[in-house]
């Protein structure tokens, strides 16, 4: 097969060859959630009434903003909860998170994390395993964790014993992070849920849902997930939102969210768009497709690195319950060297040398490509590493499977 325009070593390109026979199927079944997704998110559109009028730029307060209206109505739909507040003043999925944890959060509460330690950023957040400014724990929230069995799943059985009725929150991630547990299903979602819900029926089950929107049909919503939250430079801004992000669930949780994003008393009816909301409303419109695109070059890398020798995870033909495909490259200079290549396939700043850095949150230097067209973006192609054991790359994104497929094939030709 030959790849124009680029120079691969033919022991890629036939390993690529073989990797698209094996992964066909997986790639159909990904266009099937794609084209259920991106149907549902046209007639949500078609329901909220989204008009030209609904892409004006609000100032000041933002008072009667209709736009910011017609998107809340929107997500609250795909995403089969009651309310939503999606805005660009959301500076990250950590300070989504973050609002969301305080905003339904109160002095004595008692947060459970059930899928073990929780993204690095998020740990500053909680303060439990040391004092920061602003945390949880400094303001009398308590924080207790189960950790995963050995196979990274949910402990389902500690689950019944730490789980006291009074428990205010159960805390779940549904990604991966840095770990090479498996990321949550929608089935296991729903699994934690039911459990959570019969032991503690008052309690919050919210749900850390970055990069797991639009990859499956099944939404958590549909599963009686209270409140979930994510970034609008994940899945849910198709590569087109330059900023933002998302809380979505119950009404009156969504509510108590909107006072700590603004104040009390005005939460949802203030905040002015500046001329946002068309970039949010076309990137939540490519949304499905985008995501789709993304699991297809998660597939197809999975597939291409098994062949090469790699140890992989997700495997190819596994059930996908996120956007995220790790590969154990087996040493310091391999992470280097993919990360390096896959840059080399960025449409931006491919010219550019990714190397290891002191990043602010994390425990040890991470090396990160990103030729991306927004700063971050997890939905555009990139791939980051820690250097630390064990050695895995996480790489995610790609705005067409086109281009992610080369990119995987011109990573692993520097391999060597």
């Amino acid at each position: 097969m030959q790849i124009p325009f680029y120079e691969i070593p033919s022991r890629i390109t036939e390993a690529s060859e073989e990797a698209m026979r094996l992964c066909r199927p997986f790639l159909d079944r990904t266009d099937e959630i794609t084209e259920y997704h991106q149907l549902k998110m046209l007639r949500a559109f078609q329901n909220a009434r989204v008009s030209e009028s609904c892409f004006t730029a609000s100032t000041g307060y933002g008072y009667g903003d209709r736009g910011r209206e017609a998107l809340d109505q929107v997500y609250a739909e795909v995403l089969d909860t009651e309310d939503a507040l999606v805005r660009h003043h959301f500076a990250s999925g950590t300070h989504t998170l973050t609002v969301a944890l305080f905003g339904v959060l109160r002095p004595g509460d008692t947060m459970l994390c059930v899928t073990g330690t929780p993204y690095d950023t998020l740990l500053g957040v909680i303060g439990h395993q040391s004092p920061s400014c602003g945390s949880l724990c400094e303001f009398g929230i308590r924080y207790e964790q189960i950790d995963l069995l050995p196979d990274g799943r949910v402990d389902l059985e500690a689950m019944r014993r730490e789980l006291k009725p009074d428990t205010k929150m159960v805390y779940v991630q549904r990604s991966r992070g840095y770990s090479l547990r498996p990321t949550l299903t929608a089935k296991e979602i729903g699994e934690i849920t039911a459990l959570a819900h019969e032991i503690a029926p008052s309690c919050i089950v919210m749900l850390d849902n970055c990069y797991g929107e639009f990859v499956e049909k099944v939404t958590p919503g549909q599963l009686g997930v209270d409140l979930m939250a994510g970034s609008l430079i994940k899945n849910p801004g198709g590569g087109i939102a330059p900023t933002g992000g998302y809380i979505a669930g119950r009404k009156d949780l969504v509510e108590a969210c909107s006072y700590r994003l603004t104040t009390p008393g005005t939460g949802k009816e203030i905040g002015c768009s500046l001329g946002q909301n068309r970039e949010l409303f076309l990137g939540t419109y490519n949304a499905p497709h985008v995501t789709g695109e993304a699991v297809k070059t998660a597939v197809f890398t999975a597939a291409l690195y098994e062949l090469l020798g790699f140890e992989v995870t997700p495997r190819y033909d596994e059930v996908r319950g996120d956007i995220i495909q790790a590969l154990l490259l087996g040493g310091e200079k391999n992470l280097i060297r993919f990360c390096q290549g896959i840059q080399k396939a960025s449409p931006i700043d491919s010219f550019v040398t990714p190397e290891p850095w002191d990043m602010p949150g994390y425990d040890s230097k991470v090396i990160m490509a990103a030729g991306a067209f927004t700063l971050g973006s997890s939905i555009e192609l990139s791939a980051d590493a820690p250097l630390r054991e064990p050695y895995a790359v996480w790489m995610q994104g790609s705005l067409s499977f086109h281009t992610g497929r080369l990119a995987a094939m011109l990573a692993a030709a520097d391999l060597g």
